[in-house]
């Protein structure tokens, strides 16, 4: 655990100033940052800043929030247009299993942190090794901020075709993060109907696939009743 006060010293990590974040924003007149306070330096750093706004009616408020600042992240849907399939994984998410979900075993389209690389380049690499998939052209899709109430991270999502060619690696993950991933292949019509009955409830999966059926001249065969 770590304080404003102790932020100075290294972390478990090395990490310097994480009570800094946010202290210089000025891009909003309506919001005056007034304090940062570092509560937990794990891995990712959760932090409690304190704010004043300045409502609609011109009256200012003094008000707390935690961020969970966990760097951003970039995910990708693999899709093969001749032959009307998509390439997920599958693998154990201990967050949506203590929430929940039946067995935590969560179906998601590759995805991953970007740990210091462009979103371009952190895509690629999640790809290979979740998938083994060797990606060409790259279509940027949207980026997306996926819990904004208190989780920091903006995603950068992407859609690229592959070819049973371009599967060069064996994919799984990195076993060394602790990482075991199944790779599915399935057709994009089954895809999305896992999504309306509760298979795949992973968001960034879902708007993922409700992209690729909004644009079946590109990423190919949808529902005979179109996109849902």
């Amino acid at each position: 655990m770590t304080t404003a006060t102790a932020a100075s010293s290294p972390d478990s990590r090395g990490r310097t100033g994480l009570d800094r974040t946010g202290r210089d924003l000025d891009r909003n007149a309506d919001v005056r940052v007034r304090d940062v306070e570092v509560t937990s330096d794990g891995w990712h750093v959760l932090r409690r800043t304190t704010f004043d706004v300045r409502g609609r009616d011109g009256r200012w408020s003094t008000q707390q929030r935690e961020t969970y600042d966990r760097g951003n992240g970039a995910t990708i849907l693999l899709y093969d247009a001749a032959r009307g399939t998509v390439l997920l994984t599958r693998q154990f998410r201990y967050p949506a299993y203590v929430n929940d979900h039946p067995d935590g075993m969560l179906i998601e389209a590759a995805a991953g942190l970007l740990d210091e690389d462009d979103p371009e380049t952190a895509i690629r690499r999640e790809a290979h090794e979740e998938l083994g998939v060797e990606v060409g052209d790259l279509t940027h899709v949207f980026d997306a901020y996926m819990s904004p109430g208190s989780v920091t991270e903006r995603v950068h999502f992407y859609a690229a075709p592959y070819s049973p060619g371009d599967r060069t690696g064996a994919g799984g993950g990195v076993a060394a993060e602790g990482e075991d991933i199944e790779i599915l292949e399935l057709p994009l019509d089954e895809a999305l109907a896992m999504i309306d009955d509760g298979r795949i409830a992973d968001g960034k999966t879902i708007m993922l696939l409700q992209w690729a059926a909004l644009h079946p001249d590109l990423v190919g065969a949808v529902p005979a009743d179109g996109p849902r």
